[in-house]
């Protein structure tokens, strides 16, 4: 994974997010979905042997969409993984250690986190806006959209991502996440005109397509 659009994400990628009717504190995990105690305190201790770290990020990656919805137990221990590696952004890069899943994981909520950047936004939501106007449904968007645009739209994406993530949809979650960057990526233009602070945004979305590509046909090979 790309160190750029990381650094550009903010600390808080595990986040209520809300979509169009609902928010992502109403999902639960599949049963047996979970994350070992006695893996994360070995996690903790730095006493895991690789193929424990392996199982541990793979229990990681699959609880991350339910982190609003979970015990108290669960956030306690994800309170200690997460104090070990050091902040949200570096519990992605560990997870983008592992190829399949955790990497997909990974490299799905740098989007999400680009998307909750800039959906705050204005000169992007108008050059969005703009875009959509001549283009409705952007390629790969159907169904995800509102027919207005505003700066709910691109969060309104990223809950969509995380919710196909939770649902184990991850050819969705990834189709979502591709259209949305391509979508993104050529609105940065007008966007860049409107504030010249957003002038990365394009290199940002060029280079999250690629490295979700590249996750991609990891995990499905």
């Amino acid at each position: 994974m790309r160190e750029k659009p990381l650094s550009k994400i903010g600390e808080e990628l595990l986040r209520l997010r809300h979509g169009l009717s609902r928010t992502s504190e109403h999902r639960s995990p599949t049963p047996g979905f979970g994350i070992d105690g006695e893996l994360a305190a070995g996690f903790v201790d730095d006493a895991l042997s690789p193929q424990q770290q392996v199982q541990l990020a793979q229990q990681v990656a699959g609880m991350l969409p339910f982190h609003w919805s979970q015990s108290n137990t669960y956030a306690s221990v994800m309170s200690q993984i997460l104090e070990h590696v050091g902040s949200q952004q570096k519990l992605m890069r560990w997870l983008d250690g592992f190829p399949g899943l955790p990497r997909l994981t990974a490299r799905l909520y740098v989007v999400m986190g680009l998307l909750d950047e800039f959906s705050g936004k204005s000169a992007v939501v108008t050059a969005l806006r703009e875009f959509r106007e001549q283009t409705p449904v952007p390629p790969g968007l159907q169904g995800c959209l509102l027919p207005e645009t505003d700066d709910e739209t691109l969060a309104g994406l990223a809950f969509r991502i995380e919710e196909h993530l939770g649902d184990q949809e991850m050819d969705k979650a990834v189709e979502i996440a591709l259209a949305t960057t391509d979508c993104l990526r050529r609105v940065a233009p007008r966007a860049t005109e409107l504030d010249p602070s957003v002038d990365d945004m394009g290199e940002l979305m060029s280079h999250s397509q690629q490295d979700l590509q590249d996750a991609a046909a990891e995990a499905g090979g």
